[in-house]
């Protein structure tokens, strides 16, 4: 079973200005909840681009897991996909567009993910994974509003559908 889930928010920064941020992989734990203990393993900056592996220690229930990913679009100042190429998940292909509105600039989350175990899978998602995410992407919304200022909730909560 594949899940998705959305986000959507406007913030005050514009476009060249929010690219910036999110193109950065030294902010990713700043947006990411301290109990994930979340991690970026490199020895110096990392520069993004088409074709970039970027490689993670995080925590989930106390079980430190490692997870790589691949940038495998990257199409400045509009989007950049990330795709998990080992770690938690069975997919993981992470959608980030940004565009520049009136007010600020209109920042989208679209996440597919499915998670491994088949039927034990879908039952870890409907009690755990599922509330989990929620609760990271909702501190993730709460931290990049901080830090780029929050114009508007273009969607009114994070939300994750089966597709």
């Amino acid at each position: 079973m594949y899940y998705e889930l959305t986000d959507a928010i406007v913030v005050k920064t514009d476009l060249q200005a929010t690219w910036a941020f999110f193109g950065r992989a030294e902010n990713l734990p700043d947006i990411t909840p301290p109990w994930m203990n979340f991690e970026v393993l490199a020895d110096g900056p990392i520069n993004i681009g088409q074709g970039t592996h970027i490689d993670y220690r995080i925590r989930w229930a106390g079980i430190p897991l490692r997870w790589r990913t691949r940038i495998i679009d990257w199409s400045p100042p509009r989007q950049f996909i990330d795709l998990q190429l080992s770690g938690p998940y069975d997919l993981w292909h992470h959608q980030h567009t940004f565009e520049q509105v009136e007010d600020g600039t209109l920042c989208r989350d679209r996440v597919l993910y499915r998670v491994p175990f088949g039927p034990l899978g879908r039952i870890a998602n409907a009690l755990m994974v599922r509330r989990q995410l929620i609760e990271i992407f909702e501190y993730r919304r709460t931290k990049i509003a901080e830090r780029m200022g929050l114009v508007r909730a273009v969607q009114a909560k994070v939300e994750i559908r089966k597709v």
